[in-house]
């Protein structure tokens, strides 16, 4: 995959979360959620003070084929749930564990 490619795949990502985030919390305006240009250092998402407190996270995105295993993990623990929450704990050695569940979970958990 050629570099611009790839930071138009992940930028697409970025772009994403800013909407839901502006969707999910339709008091913010789009000067208080604003996606970084590609390759500077920092978070991906710049969030006013106002989004701040209500979305309490500095944010990383990541759009890669190779998370695989996440996603048949989360397909995994989705089976049988009915009506509960698939959720995923996964943890490296000598790393603390990570949660992992869908975004639009995460969304309705932090409204």
């Amino acid at each position: 995959m050629k570099q611009r490619s790839r930071k138009v795949k992940g930028r697409r990502l970025t772009n994403f979360v800013r909407d839901k985030i502006l969707k999910a919390f339709s008091h913010l305006r789009s000067r208080d959620v604003v996606c970084v240009k590609n390759g500077l250092p920092g978070p991906d998402l710049i969030l006013s003070k106002v989004a701040k407190a209500l979305v309490p996270f500095q944010w990383e995105m990541k759009n890669q084929q190779k998370m695989k295993t996440i996603y048949t993990w989360l397909k995994q623990a989705a089976k049988g749930a009915g009506s509960l929450t698939p959720v995923v704990v996964c943890k490296q050695n000598s790393k603390e564990p990570l949660v992992i569940l869908s975004f639009k979970e995460f969304l309705n958990l932090i409204k």
